[in-house]
């Protein structure tokens, strides 16, 4: 089927199906880390399970996202990507009405498929929809668009959050969804590769969900049940068997999910692994933040949605400038300088305790953190393309999609850990100093893996409920603090690896070893 590009007056609606529908994933994979204090009070659950609440989201998203470019290549990609927005529309619905945190758990499970379905597609479509010559500023409108939606998804989440139910966050989906499905029907044309391999890579798939879950299990069970539980061993070996099995699956199929014979350039090797890096810290502060500002900090959640506005303005306004710094200097300078910055942001996250004020302590490290991140996001996009041929640039953009999927699966597990053991080693070293009944001891004691959602007594004197709200909020503002110097060591192993894998030099630099 040859490509059929859509006519002129339509491509406008073509961009408006793809920016809502690829916005909805966007905006879900921020707007819940907002919604998570309401959700652990709602439910009455611990950390543990609101760490799933993402988790199963992420898990699916980044182990089937290859597969979903994939599956539009094969089948029509505008059919996939209406199948993959229904998909995510109905999930969402089951979000929404989930009785128990154990549903909603399932249910985001089964919107990361979906997402995995439309979040390729959207930009595929646009490929195909588009001639080249009008293709570069399609996809620039994309990005602009996309980056507004994800500014304004947590400012609107916490207002419906506040003012409405964490409920609404998900229904919101389901107008979307409406309007881009009769947008796609409308104006988007059909598309396919047709010279996609014949047979789809579903043992990689199947290997690559059940490697991450088993890991991703394995690591945030570990922290209430302890590296030694039965369970947690057992996941821990299937994950590690089934994710070399992956790696052995991958090298040797004749069409696999991941081509690895991609990362032989080390352009394209450093690139992700400083993606991997990068990303794996700031998946870790979206996380918490939030969480901090709410639990410890006392904001509304509509507060706690704006607070990362300038990070998020910041890199929308820089991204064409950033742009343009690997045409003038490379890729390795940027994306060594960049991760610099944003490790001095993320280090600036330490300052803040209780009750700090947002514009002299969070303020300033939102915005030296949109700094950082600004320069590095598009020299790096920019390196993971310029280290492949063209003909196989869909597949390395899906690649390293996948991998800071990856980090924000890995990080949040991993992060979690430290959390819940700073907390409660710290929290309980507290209660020894308050003057508390045995039975308060124990009641709080046992709630240390619900962080910074901990219910204190009811029937405690006044004082001693201020000291133990007092103790919470230390607790948890001393773990977020060792969490924001990993994330800024983890931000300069990233200019690390720039600086010695990359290997991009400025067109400059390249014209005069050429004389």
């Amino acid at each position: 089927m040859p490509t059929a590009y859509c006519e002129k007056p339509a491509r406008p609606y073509v961009l408006a199906a793809t920016i809502l529908g690829s916005s909805m994933a966007f905006i879900d994979g921020t707007v819940v880390n907002v919604a998570l204090p309401a959700l652990q009070s709602a439910f009455h659950a611990t950390a543990v399970d609101v760490q799933w609440v993402i988790e199963s989201y992420a898990l699916f998203l980044a182990a089937l996202l290859l597969v979903g470019g994939s599956l539009g290549d094969h089948f029509g990609r505008r059919r996939t990507y209406s199948a993959g927005v229904a998909f995510f529309a109905l999930a969402s619905v089951g979000c929404g009405i989930a009785p128990n945190i154990t549903y909603l758990i399932a249910a985001r499970a089964v919107q990361g498929i979906g997402g995995a379905m439309l979040v390729p597609g959207s930009l595929a479509i646009i490929s195909a929809s588009f001639p080249k010559e009008d293709r570069g500023q399609a996809i620039g409108v994309w990005s602009g668009f996309t980056a507004i939606t994800a500014a304004i998804g947590p400012v609107m989440g916490g207002w419906l959050i506040e003012h409405i139910s964490w409920r609404a966050v998900f229904f919101l989906n389901v107008p979307i969804a409406i309007a881009v499905l009769t947008l796609t029907y409308r104006y988007v044309p059909e598309s396919r590769d047709n010279k996609a391999a014949s047979e789809l890579d579903w043992l990689g798939a199947i290997l690559a969900t059940a490697g991450f879950g088993a890991l991703v299990y394995a690591l945030i069970e570990s922290s209430s049940r302890g590296f030694l539980n039965t369970m947690v061993v057992s996941a821990l070996i299937v994950g590690v068997i089934a994710s070399a099995l992956f790696f052995l699956v991958e090298e040797r199929k004749k069409n696999p999910m991941l081509p690895l014979v991609l990362f032989r350039s080390m352009d394209f090797s450093g690139a992700n692994l400083l993606t991997f890096l990068l990303y794996a810290a700031l998946s870790g502060m979206l996380y918490f933040l939030p969480q901090n500002l709410i639990q410890v900090q006392r904001y509304s959640a509509t507060a706690a949605g704006a607070a990362l506005l300038p990070f998020i303005l910041i890199m929308f306004l820089m991204s064409r400038w950033a742009g343009g710094l690997v045409a003038r200097y490379g890729g390795r300078l940027p994306l060594m300088i960049g991760p610099m910055i944003a490790a001095v942001g993320f280090a600036l996250f330490i300052r803040p305790d209780v009750d700090a004020n947002y514009w002299t302590m969070f303020f300033p490290a939102v915005v030296v953190l949109g700094f950082g991140m600004a320069v590095s996001v598009a020299p790096l996009t920019t390196t993971v393309m310029n280290a492949v041929d063209e003909s196989r640039a869909g597949i390395a953009s899906g690649v390293n999609n996948a991998v800071s999927r990856t980090a924000g699966l890995f990080s949040v597990a991993v992060f979690g850990i430290i959390m819940l053991q700073i907390f409660a080693h710290r929290f309980e070293e507290s209660l020894r100093k308050i003057p508390l009944p045995p039975g308060a001891i124990g009641f709080l004691s046992a709630q240390r893996f619900n962080l910074g959602g901990v219910t204190i007594p009811a029937d405690l004197d006044p004082a001693l409920r201020a000291a133990v709200r007092q103790a919470v909020d230390k607790s948890f503002v001393c773990g977020f603090r060792e969490l924001m110097i990993l994330s800024a060591g983890l931000a300069l192993l990233s200019a690390v690896a720039a600086a010695f894998m990359i290997r991009g030099a400025s067109p400059s630099s390249k014209q005069s070893s050429s004389s």
